[in-house]
């Protein structure tokens, strides 16, 4: 219905991993069916090629995924892909365009006040992926087995009435090693930022939602649709606000302090 239709200036969406088991396609779907942009970054790691590579998982709703987003070009939506390091195939493309959709290393997004925001995947700063590469594939096989995990934890939960939750996300937020790395990634993008001479940045890849100002420019990170189910859009006005879908179309604002005014 028309009227469950939420309109945004912009939309950023990153860490999809299209072709894993953890991917929440059907959460991401029922997003997409009540959200409407006039431009949605797709900020990396869509498609998982890493996965795909070792063994082939592709089901139909993630072909749908595809194709709503596709159909939102044709809808005359700006899209704008932004590749990370799980979809790094499609930096050999930067500068095409694939079924209208715009592929880019990176963006600076001017808000509706005025206000500019560099948007980038984030891989680039994380020194695991850019000097350990085996580490990085090596933290990837156990990620995925403490998604199939949650994958049974969320069984027993929708059994007993209650909403999606992600243990790997409450673990690692748990272990005090990732809750510095979280820290160290915020300030290296930061500084990025900074030495662009704009007003902020908006990047994925740690799938760890998040809008602050702490480190003395704006800071936002889109989250992921494995664990946190989470969006960033701007309204007409350019404030920017972390949607929470992991309860489906009918929680909208993560939390009251997520949104801020820019």
């Amino acid at each position: 219905m028309k009227d469950d239709i939420r309109r945004f200036r912009t939309v950023f969406i990153s860490d999809v991993h299209l072709g894993t088991k953890g991917c929440q396609s059907g959460l991401l779907l029922d997003f997409l069916r009540h959200v409407e942009a006039d431009t949605i970054y797709l900020v990396g790691d869509i498609v998982d090629a890493w996965r795909l590579k070792s063994s082939w998982y592709w089901p139909q709703e993630h072909n749908d995924v595809v194709q709503k987003l596709l159909r939102q070009v044709r809808k005359h939506v700006r899209v704008v892909y932004i590749p990370g390091n799980h979809d790094e195939f499609l930096k050999d493309y930067l500068g095409t365009h694939f079924g209208g959709v715009e592929v880019a290393a990176n963006a600076v997004h001017e808000a509706a006040d005025g206000r500019r925001y560099l948007v980038v995947h984030g891989d680039d700063f994380d020194v695991v992926v850019r000097h350990a590469r085996w580490l990085a594939y090596l933290g990837d096989w156990a990620y995925e087995t403490a998604l199939r995990l949650n994958a049974y934890v969320n069984i027993v939960r929708r059994r007993l009435g209650l909403t999606y939750w992600s243990l790997s996300q409450w673990a690692k937020l748990k272990v005090k090693n990732a809750v510095g790395f979280i820290g160290d990634y915020e300030a290296a993008l930061v500084g990025e930022a900074k030495r662009h001479g704009v007003d902020g940045i908006i990047c994925g890849h740690i799938h760890h939602a998040a809008i602050h100002d702490k480190l003395g420019i704006r800071y936002m990170n889109c989250g992921d649709w494995v664990e946190s189910c989470t969006a960033l859009a701007e309204t007409y006005d350019g404030a920017f606000e972390l949607i929470d879908w992991t309860g489906g179309a009918g929680r909208h604002a993560r939390e009251p302090a997520a949104r801020l005014a820019a």
